[in-house]
């Protein structure tokens, strides 16, 4: 959710782009200052978190691109997946054998490894 300089800001300069499929709002500036290009920005919804904006949408907030990505944007390859967010921190994290939030136990090692043990 926007704090409130976001949501005053918004409401006197920006004019509403479109919203992406996870639901963040993208404004630009209604005009932009002379020798100066519109500013772009977006309103999270929920958690504020950059690893929640697609892809195609990136490219418009940093002017790769010129025209908003609206109406699917980009044409997508059928080996590429679907955008997601960064799952780290979350329950959705990738914990790997022996981490203690995954049970704490591992295979045992292979090889001629032995774990050095106090006399």
């Amino acid at each position: 959710m926007a704090n409130l300089w976001t949501r005053i800001f918004t409401a006197a300069y920006g004019k509403f782009v479109a919203t992406d499929s996870f639901g963040n709002r993208y404004y630009h500036e209604r005009r932009a200052p002379q020798g100066r290009r519109r500013r772009r920005w977006v309103v999270y919804k929920g958690e504020v978190e950059a690893s929640r904006i697609p892809p195609e949408w990136h490219a418009w907030l940093h002017y790769t691109i010129d025209e908003p990505p609206i109406g699917g944007g980009v044409p997508h390859a059928d080996w590429q997946r679907p955008h997601a967010p960064n799952p780290t921190g979350s329950d959705a994290a990738y914990r790997p054998p022996g981490h203690l939030l995954a049970g704490g136990r591992r295979d045992r090692a292979t090889g001629d490894y032995e774990p050095w043990q106090p006399n």
